[in-house]
């Protein structure tokens, strides 16, 4: 007696009319046709099964902050870091485990229930990082939350940052991670990918460094990453996140810089929202659309996902925890409009961004977990066209959210009828 059987079911490889069977919050059998019993059986009339949606970077320590002090008039990087600075002597572990859990909630209903998080590590109190460890061990039952240990100010410009940050790993956090351009030289900069990685190598931990997020085409600190995961035999374990100072380099460099991020197995994340709202800030016309180079390094081999960043913080005033809505705006600003690029996309909110992770049994074979979303749409493609309604999100096999079908009656040509926007 299976659990849960899928029927009719469309899969984003573009298999059709597919059955999925679940036992023990298992996938036990993918197949045209399953002839068992099961508890509950859905029939999903061909529209779209997918794994669920997965966040490889946000900041959950400053999620739902907005306003708070103020609001970040310029829109630029260094005011919303400016302003975080304020924020933080008036934080406490109540609101922002508060905030946080609003938004897993808001992620769980979209069909987004693995999230890495980076956690300010600069405040010598760990006050955000305690709050988020106890939001971890509260949303474990319906949401995987990674956190990553992040000096926000810089691990050698702050104080004691070193010390922070390891301290912030003995408590429990996964992730090493850094900033290297906000240090205050270049030199230290690379200093700090440097000591970092080492610092990851010892413990066995992952590396999420936040990279060149800067129009300055000189800031190549993805560069130092990829040598130091070679030095270090960190292969597969490394990401750099935004780059974004790779949308402003020369031709010539880039040519050189992509084979070394592939050799190394560096994976990239870039964060289309935020990107191209903090970039080009001092530029007037032309503008640069700040987001990295998406396509090339998918050409180059490189495994590139897409991440949402920030909802309603210092750092941006939007959101809803939507990664459709993260793929279709990486799809536009990286003009990926091919049928395959378009796919891409979407598996740079799903598979792509689940091997950033290292989230084991993602996906729809047998022995993955039965944790996928049932979509409102018949492929990918119409998925992020439409942004497309969550029917149902099931964890391990478990129902955990729904959503009524969208649907609008048109009262038109003499008579009402209901409209489909799919084809």
């Amino acid at each position: 007696m299976l659990d849960l059987l899928i029927t009719h079911a469309n899969l984003p490889d573009g298999r059709a009319d597919m059955s999925v069977a679940v036992r023990d919050g298992r996938i036990v059998e993918v197949a045209p046709r399953i002839d068992a019993q099961a508890h509950e059986t859905i029939d999903a009339g061909g529209m779209l099964l997918t794994p669920h949606f997965v966040d490889p970077h946000f900041h959950m320590d400053a999620t739902l902050s907005y306003g708070l002090p103020r609001v970040n008039e310029s829109g630029t990087l260094l005011e919303g870091i400016a302003l975080w600075g304020e924020l933080k002597p008036t934080l406490t572990a109540d609101a922002i485990i508060e905030r946080a859990l609003a938004y897993c909630d808001w992620a769980v209903a979209k069909g987004l229930l693995a999230i890495r998080s980076h956690v300010d590590t600069s405040d010598p109190s760990l006050l955000a990082v305690d709050a988020l460890l106890e939001v971890k061990r509260r949303v474990a039952p319906y949401l995987d939350l990674q956190l990553v240990a992040f000096p926000q100010d810089g691990v050698l410009r702050t104080r004691g940052g070193v010390d922070n940050l390891k301290r912030a790993l003995d408590k429990g956090v996964d992730v090493v991670g850094g900033i290297p351009h906000f240090e205050r030289t270049m030199t230290d900069g690379a200093a700090s990918v440097k000591l970092l990685c080492e610092i990851a190598a010892e413990r066995g931990k992952l590396v999420d460094m936040h990279c060149d997020e800067s129009d300055d085409p000189l800031s190549r600190h993805i560069e130092t990453l990829a040598f130091e995961t070679q030095r270090l035999g960190l292969h597969g374990r490394v990401t750099g996140s935004h780059c974004t100072s790779m949308h402003s380099m020369d031709n010539y460099y880039v040519s050189k810089l992509l084979p070394l991020i592939a050799e190394s197995q560096v994976s990239v994340v870039a964060n289309p929202l935020i990107n191209i709202t903090l970039q080009g800030r001092h530029d007037s016309y032309p503008k640069r659309r700040g987001m990295t180079r998406v396509p090339e390094l998918t050409t180059a081999g490189v495994n590139v996902a897409f991440g949402h960043d920030c909802v309603m913080d210092p750092w941006y005033s939007l959101g809803s925890g939507d990664m459709l809505e993260v793929a279709h705006m990486g799809l536009h600003v990286a003009q990926m409009t091919s049928q395959d690029a378009m796919r891409r996309c979407f598996a740079a909110v799903t598979t792509n961004a689940a091997k950033v992770m290292h989230l084991e049994r993602h996906g729809l074979d047998v022995g993955c977990d039965a944790s996928f979303v049932l979509l409102q749409a018949r492929d990918p493609i119409e998925a992020i066209r439409l942004r497309a309604t969550r029917l149902k999100v099931f964890r391990r096999g478990r129902l955990v959210a729904e959503s009524a079908p969208a649907q609008a009656k048109l009262f038109v040509h003499g008579r009402d009828q209901p409209v489909s926007w799919m084809r």
